[in-house]
């Protein structure tokens, strides 16, 4: 089958001709429909993260944000059958787990990252397996398109699990979101959907744009103010700070800028993940954080059972995943749209359909 290799950091990825997946007992083969093109895979594709073990070696078949049809079901699969349309958390759990037993299966201790390891394949390719399926496949409902259903892969569910889960969003409250690429957009949305009221902080005005499309009140504009924090902090009642702040980037500023925006109280919500500048360590104003009583929360993917909640809310009009795709690739062309995330000029969510 035909797949994009890596082929080592910053080395051009290739189209090639691979062995398809073989069908493990406990999981299944699917015949790739979509799958998002990340910003996780630009961070795989330049080396970055062996800081937090993940050494990229090439031969690695990338893409975590897949959609398709169920083609081949293992002797021990009972939730999953052939014909079914599914997706899958990047993050891939076993099930048995104390995290997966309490719900938090996106955390579990034997987690499996989809397209970062040579044991479980990634999407860029025309089939790709799940492992554990009866844990990890998730069934799709109908009438929902194969391209919506990657936009709201790796990014959408990781800021859906953050924004709706992992900190407290009640109607009325302010929210800012630092970094309006796939994952902030989406934590816009998100934040929007659930009544707060959001801040959307970018450099890039299309971005922007886009954030006030998705349901952002005001924006912020780096390059055009001194003070990102106090720029935000006017946009809410008293200039008091928000309620909530979202880092949707990861670099050093924007961690910082977010931390510095909340209100007394606060709630800070981590999703984007470091660069090579930073290897996974960040500056914080710590003794503020503690007079202020201002909290910190990580958001690592979205366990399985809540894709449930994404499709009720899409299914009520409340959240549209789609909305947030800006373009539609072919496998060819996913090398070049990855390595061109390096300048941040991607807008939205590349999602590859044609294999």
């Amino acid at each position: 089958m035909r797949a994009v290799v890596f082929q080592g950091a910053e080395e051009p990825m290739t189209v090639e001709n691979v062995d398809p997946p073989e069908c493990d007992d406990d999981g299944v083969v699917v015949e790739t429909e979509a799958c998002g093109v990340c910003r996780s895979d630009w961070h795989a594709w330049t080396g970055d993260w062996d800081w937090i073990g993940l050494m990229m070696t090439p031969g690695l078949v990338f893409g975590h944000e897949p959609v398709g049809r169920v083609v081949e079901v293992g002797d021990e699969v009972s939730r999953v059958s052939v014909g079914d349309r599914v997706t899958t958390p990047f993050n891939m759990s076993d099930g048995t787990c104390r995290h997966c037993r309490a719900g938090r299966g996106n955390i579990c201790e034997k987690s499996v990252p989809m397209g970062f390891v040579q044991f479980q394949p990634g999407a860029f390719a025309e089939r790709f397996p799940i492992r554990v399926a009866d844990q990890n496949a998730v069934k799709i409902p109908d009438g929902i398109d194969p391209v919506d259903v990657a936009g709201l892969g790796c990014r959408f569910a990781t800021a859906f699990h953050g924004v709706a889960h992992r900190v407290d969003v009640e109607p009325g409250d302010t929210v800012a979101v630092h970094g309006c690429g796939g994952v902030g957009l989406s934590a816009v949305h998100v934040a929007d959907a659930l009544g707060g009221r959001v801040v959307a902080v970018d450099i890039d005005e299309a971005s922007l744009e886009m954030a006030r499309e998705l349901g952002a009140a005001e924006t912020v504009n780096p390059s055009e103010v001194q003070d990102v924090p106090q720029a935000v902090k006017k946009c809410t009642p008293k200039s008091r700070g928000v309620d909530v702040s979202v880092d949707a980037l990861g670099i050093a500023a924007t961690c910082r800028n977010s931390v510095n925006s909340l209100a007394k109280g606060g709630q800070h919500l981590q999703i984007g993940l470091t660069t090579g500048e930073e290897e996974g360590e960040v500056s914080l104003p710590v003794d503020t954080m503690v007079t202020d009583e201002r909290e910190f929360y990580g958001s690592y993917g979205m366990p399985p059972h809540e894709y449930e909640e994404i499709f009720a809310m899409m299914d009520a009009g409340k959240l549209d995943p789609g909305r947030i795709v800006t373009e539609t690739i072919s496998l060819e062309e996913v090398p070049d749209v990855v390595s061109s995330m390096d300048d941040y000029g991607t807008v939205g969510i590349p999602v590859c359909n044609e294999f």
